[in-house]
């Protein structure tokens, strides 16, 4: 199939683009029978998809980003954070991404869209609880803004055409769904929505300008920056293990944790050489670790300190719950 490699940009091209927009992101398994179907198309004659290979795959992308270069357009990859797996999506290059899904959502769903990363990111992120997820019922009680948020709107300063009115409860539920299918969220099993590989990819710069000092000395053990990389693959993490001592800035993706630790004697903390537990979580897993040890409770000393800990990291998120609900009311 290396034929194609150097083939110029013709209907294949074309038609490749078009099956990659209508089914953005794809993974290099996903696009082998789509394009194993189009070169049959192409040539005349049966293509299998097992025939594709790598190198073609990336023939393809590499001439689909020449020719949407020029609309500020590009086809990027990482790797999805929990398979591993290489998911490559379209994304703007250069325009601000939460202005550009203003093309197809309105004011106040993107009004919405920023509360629940505020949510992701500042309320449910924080040095004791880093879950950077968030549930339906989280999400749906954002459906409002907040008081604070709807003094700026009348001021002129939030979302240009919001009207600071909000969503419906139905609407935010709806919302929530249309962003999934879109590719910017995912939703667990345990019914939580974090960020796609896409989104990862799309609103990364955002994300660390919105969320970071970005001035901050990363090893200085001051103020902890909101938006992490892991330490190994250098990507943005949202869900892996994270070093026990939590001043430290050390996180590690899953399989990272597999491959970094294989060859060392010892599984300390490459940053600050603490124990790596291996029990320690960033994503929905910091809540359902928080749960199940508030439901163990404990009775020794250790345990008792565990159980403060525990309860002081609900009471951080039952706070912010009835922050929203009383901003809801107001």
């Amino acid at each position: 199939m290396a034929e194609y490699e150097n083939a110029q940009y013709n209907n294949s091209n074309r038609a490749f683009l078009q099956a990659f927009i209508a089914r953005n992101p794809l993974t290099f398994e996903d696009a082998k029978p789509i394009l194993a179907a189009i070169l049959s198309a192409h040539e005349r004659r049966e293509i299998l998809a097992e025939d594709i290979t790598q190198t073609d795959f990336n023939s393809y992308i590499s001439a689909a980003n020449s020719a949407i270069s020029q609309f500020d357009l590009e086809i990027r990859s990482t790797y999805h954070q929990i398979s591993r797996s290489r998911v490559y999506a379209l994304v703007n290059s250069t325009s601000d991404p939460i202005t550009q899904l203003a093309t197809i959502h309105t004011a106040e769903e993107i009004s919405f869209l920023k509360r629940v990363l505020d949510a992701m990111f500042e309320t449910y992120n924080t040095q004791r609880h880093e879950v950077m997820a968030i549930t339906s019922m989280q999400a749906i009680k954002l459906a409002k803004p907040s008081a604070e948020e709807r003094r700026q709107t009348q001021g002129g300063t939030e979302t240009q055409g919001s009207s600071g009115q909000g969503l419906t409860m139905g609407e935010a539920e709806k919302m929530m769904k249309t962003l999934v299918e879109e590719g910017w969220f995912e939703k667990s099993q345990r019914a939580y929505y974090s960020l796609s590989p896409k989104a990862l990819m799309e609103l990364r710069g955002w994300l660390w300008e919105t969320y970071n000092d970005v001035d901050e000395d990363e090893e200085n053990e001051g103020t902890p920056k909101k938006i992490k990389q892991c330490f190994a693959c250098k990507e943005i993490i949202t869900t892996g293990q994270r070093c026990p001592k939590r001043t430290c800035p050390c996180r590690l993706h899953d399989i990272c944790t597999q491959n970094f630790f294989r060859t060392q004697k010892s599984r300390k903390c490459p940053f600050c050489k603490t124990e790596w537990t291996g029990n320690d979580f960033v994503g929905e897993r910091a809540a359902a670790t928080t749960q199940a040890k508030t439901r163990r409770g404990g009775s020794g000393s250790g345990r008792r300190q565990s159980a403060v800990d525990v309860e002081q990291d609900e009471a951080d998120i039952t706070q912010a719950d009835d922050q929203n609900s009383e901003d809801d009311e107001g």
